[in-house]
């Protein structure tokens, strides 16, 4: 469905044709009339219009986990065991002292609260948060990845991150007992690589320095050795994406208002302040955050430049991450995904490069997003008030790109309504996961 604006400003969505659909408009009228008479407070529980209040409701609850036809194990808590001990593990680095959780810390919202993430040392753009990243479509900033499983394997190899290789790797699971028995269990017997000329203990393709030590360990080893330890390899990332699938927040403030909502319950309605609905309605409405932040993971899962100046003028965004993605012998149409392909070969081959253009970035999702500052791809916002600050009044924006995008416009929110989105975006806040995922599985 289209969006347009009402009367008052507000977002709503209209179907083709151009009627407005009012959902059980009637019964939110009622709604509001209810909450106005609340006798323990003066304050209605519930203030939205009949049609912001409709418009809440596409916005939660959050959909079953989509499932992942190229990973085979995506659900299987075995494998989610094993990924979760390589996760908070730094032995898989070249010094032994970054693991993923470096960059992703669970006690800083998945994030590591730093501009620019730092491994081995400094990367160029910023850790983007792990919650609910099961949803995605693409990723990394640039979309350079279209699988959770292959994403995890791109950080062993850089050399900024974890700076290894997938021999090391494969290696360091194979030498230890407990990693090989967890591999077995899920994937089935590990190769023997216990010959050290036919599997160096490091080797890895390295397309842009062919006289890497790396890259002549792994040239000389025969297609069929590189195959068995690629497919070990990607067997290691879908492990570790099987884990990570477990990050999810679906249970705000928000998710309980609009529960509250649905059934009509004005304790549930009041889950979110007054000034927080305010706030969405603005974001729905005259801030039109809704066009990129859409949906229950507030995210359109899309690319969009932000126009928020930079340092790294040379960095190709979604338009080197579309190259990238086609060239990867990881993707979902490679011969590693589970589903041979099927799932992602259309999608890739359809991938617009020509539509793309260097500054344009994935749209992150707002859900616990008061937790993951610093903000935007290269943490240039520090807070979330210097956020809402640059798109009321954008006067430090870069100019719009080629694509023609102009719904970035200054909005001039005045303070009471920079507070209410505050608010808004504050009632997204949902960290509350098993404290048995913040750490390693014992027995590793």
């Amino acid at each position: 469905m289209a969006t347009g604006q009402g009367a008052d400003g507000a977002a709503v969505r209209r179907r083709p044709g151009g009627a407005v659909v009012l959902l059980a408009a009637t019964a939110l009228a009622a709604l509001v009339l209810v909450a106005a008479t609340r006798p323990e407070d003066d304050a209605p529980a519930l203030v939205l219009t009949p049609e912001e209040a409709e418009l809440a409701l596409e916005f939660s609850p959050l959909p079953p986990i989509p499932a992942d036809p190229t990973n085979a194990v995506a659900d299987d808590p075995d494998a989610a065991r094993l990924g979760q001990a390589m996760f908070f593990d730094p032995r898989f680095s070249r010094d032994g002292d970054v693991s993923c959780s470096t960059c992703h810390q669970p006690d800083l919202s998945w994030t590591d609260g730093r501009p620019l993430a730092r491994g081995v040392s400094e990367t160029p753009r910023h850790a983007m948060t792990l919650w609910n990243v099961a949803w995605n479509r693409w990723f990394f900033w640039d979309g350079r990845k279209d699988s959770l499983w292959s994403q995890a394997l791109a950080p062993f190899e850089d050399a900024r991150e974890h700076a290894t290789s997938r021999l090391a790797v494969v290696h360091a699971v194979a030498d230890d007992a407990a990693y090989a028995a967890a591999y077995e269990a899920v994937f089935g017997p590990l190769p023997d690589l216990s010959d050290a000329e036919r599997f160096p203990a490091e080797g890895r393709p390295v397309p842009d320095d062919p006289g890497h030590p790396h890259a002549a360990a792994w040239d000389a080893m025969t297609e069929e050795d590189r195959a068995a330890v690629d497919r070990v390899y990607s067997d290691l990332g879908k492990a570790i994406a099987a884990f990570e699938r477990r990050i999810v927040s679906r249970r705000a403030p928000f998710d309980v208002f609009v529960e509250g909502v649905r059934e009509g319950d004005p304790e549930k309605q009041a889950a979110m302040s007054p000034s927080a609905q305010r706030g969405f309605a603005l974001f729905a409405g005259r801030g039109r955050c809704l066009l990129c932040h859409d949906g229950p993971t507030f995210s359109d899962l899309e690319f969009h430049s932000n126009r928020v100046p930079v340092t790294n003028m040379g960095d190709g965004g979604r338009a080197q991450g579309i190259q990238d993605v086609k060239a990867d012998p990881f993707n979902a149409a490679s011969a590693y995904a589970d589903d041979g392909g099927a799932s992602a070969t259309v999608r890739l081959a359809i991938a617009p490069k020509n539509l793309h253009f260097p500054g344009e970035f994935k749209t992150p999702t707002l859900r616990n997003v008061v937790r993951t500052a610093p903000y935007m791809h290269e943490g240039q916002l520090a807070t979330l008030d210097d956020v809402l600050a640059f798109y009321s009044t954008m006067e430090t924006a870069l100019p719009p790109d080629p694509t023609g995008e102009r719904f970035l416009q200054p909005r001039h929110f005045d303070e009471q309504e920079l507070a209410d989105l505050r608010a808004f975006l504050e009632a997204l806040t949902d960290e509350e996961l098993p404290e048995a995922l913040k750490g390693p599985p014992a027995g590793f």
